[in-house]
């Protein structure tokens, strides 16, 4: 068993991708980190050019072989155009975890992580959802019925890729895990538009009764649980990181 475990890693210049960079390099991980600027590998993951640079950059840099890999790069809110937001959040990471998967299978013990959001709880648009599920980009960013729903709509189509690949031939069949991660509000640049104001935050804080607005290392924890060496017989699953919310939203309805 080698001593160190490697890791390719989306969005590390900020938030929860640089919280979860610098924890896994605590651990003494080697991580190729991915993003815009500041990172190993620089590239543009809403492009087709950018997904296949981040492919071969991480084969050149990793000898052909990758243990974990976590998608977690993805934009929301004020400021982003909705096509950017479906490109990167749906089309961007499954480029990533697809693009990745025979290194992955090269690895040890592999296993892959996807960054969702609560907002899978939220009404979506069905039609984004189908034209993600299908592969179908051009479509998807072409006939959005309702822009405000592109972030809650991008990242319920992921949990569902993410849940149904998890159990086909090329992951479990490869002995792969795959997961998401789905967290609450988290006190990062990208959310601030939903705690900023103390009638905001308070409002955000009751929503999740456990541990309140959480921090980008709440969420790195899990993310590096879940890639881990030894977590065996967890893959096809959503986990809430979110401080009760999901719980306080479903109630008993867990299935």
């Amino acid at each position: 068993m080698k001593a160190q475990r490697t890791y390719v890693l989306t969005g590390t210049a900020s938030g929860i991708g640089q919280a979860t960079k610098a924890l896994l390099e605590r651990a003494g991980a080697r991580v190729v980190g991915v993003d815009l600027r500041d990172a190993e590998i620089v590239a543009d993951l809403t492009t087709a050019s950018g997904r296949a640079t981040l492919v071969e950059e991480a084969r050149t840099a990793l000898g052909g072989a990758v243990d974990g890999v976590i998608a977690c790069a993805g934009v929301g809110g004020p400021g982003f155009a909705p096509e950017t937001i479906v490109r990167l959040n749906y089309f961007g990471a499954v480029a990533t975890l697809e693009g990745l998967r025979p290194l992955l299978a090269a690895g040890e013990a592999p296993s892959a992580a996807a960054v969702v959001s609560v907002g899978v709880l939220n009404d979506p648009d069905a039609f984004l959802v189908g034209a993600c599920l299908a592969g179908d980009e051009e479509t998807a960013v072409r006939c959005l019925d309702r822009p405000e729903a592109a972030y809650a709509t991008t990242k319920r189509a992921l949990a569902r890729w993410v849940r149904r690949q998890s159990v086909t031939p090329a992951w479990a069949g490869a002995g792969i895990a795959l997961n998401a991660v789905a967290p609450g509000v988290i006190e990062t640049v990208q959310s601030r538009h939903l705690w900023d104001e103390p009638k905001a935050r308070e409002r955000q804080q009751a929503r999740q009764p456990f541990g309140g607005i959480g921090a980008p290392d709440d969420v790195a924890s899990a993310l590096a649980w879940l890639t881990g060496r030894d977590t065996r017989l967890v893959t096809g699953q959503t986990i809430f990181v979110d401080g009760g919310y999901e719980a306080l939203r479903r109630g008993d309805d867990i299935w």
